[in-house]
């Protein structure tokens, strides 16, 4: 599995078949080989988890999928300002939270509900599980109120026991410079909750300072060397 970190919260996995993109916002798209099928994912219509520059990919790559949460929907009208081309409107699906969909005999997809806006994907292809959290995070602040704190804290951990015993292969999860001294929380908390061989922080605003914060805490001991270190968009690992 070869995977491409592009900026904030987007990511390209390219597996043996398939091709993912995830929550493309900005940023250099690599080349994206042509024999293989490309699924398109935005979790959430936020301006930095979607961008409609997105359906231009059908130009270059027909064989193109474009899984959307619901909160994206789209009318023809809007479509038009938003010059998708024809032959992408027919290849757009559209998925809510906490549903399956089987995109094929080789993909399954399911979603969490995010704790903002959208969905959080999980992707079984491959005999290998990828997670996307989109903007599924334990969004606690400085200066909240405690029914904010309790609310937050209950939609999360619901979230989060969806994830008990399950194994991510791979792992793309919010570490969020601007939640202060409570960035790792949400981090945290998933790695402690489902067994995650690879994790991807994101979301951080281009701060990478976050990710060695964390991994210099005594609390992410236990995982700290499954933690993959981010130091500019546009870097590529193989798994």
């Amino acid at each position: 599995m070869k995977i491409t970190y592009i900026s904030h919260s987007g990511f390209l996995v390219e597996t043996e078949k398939y091709v993912f993109l995830f929550d493309y916002f900005k940023g250099t798209i690599p080349p994206i080989p042509k024999e293989k099928k490309l699924i398109v994912c935005a979790s959430h219509k936020h301006h930095d988890h979607f961008n409609a520059e997105i359906f231009q990919l059908i130009k270059e790559h027909e064989d193109t999928l474009f899984l959307l949460s619901k909160d994206i929907k789209m009318s023809d009208g809007y479509m038009d300002r938003l010059q998708v081309p024809e032959n992408a409107r027919d290849k757009i699906r559209y998925i809510g939270k906490n549903q399956e969909l089987d995109l094929n005999e080789e993909i399954h997809i399911e979603t969490l509900t995010s704790t903002d806006e959208g969905v959080a994907f999980i992707i079984s292809v491959e005999e290998k599980t990828i997670y996307h959290a989109g903007d599924l995070n334990w969004w606690s602040w400085r200066g909240e109120s405690e029914a904010e704190y309790k609310e937050m804290t209950s939609a999360f951990m619901c979230e989060m026991k969806k994830l008990e015993g399950r194994t991510l292969d791979v792992a793309f999860i919010p570490l969020d410079p601007r939640q202060e001294e409570r960035f790792w929380w949400g981090f945290n908390t998933l790695m402690r909750t489902a067994s995650v061989k690879t994790a991807f922080p994101m979301h951080c605003w281009d701060d990478y300072s976050v990710i060695q914060r964390l991994c210099r805490m005594e609390e992410s001991f236990p995982y700290r060397d499954r933690i993959v270190t981010i130091t500019a968009e546009g870097q590529q690992f193989e798994l």
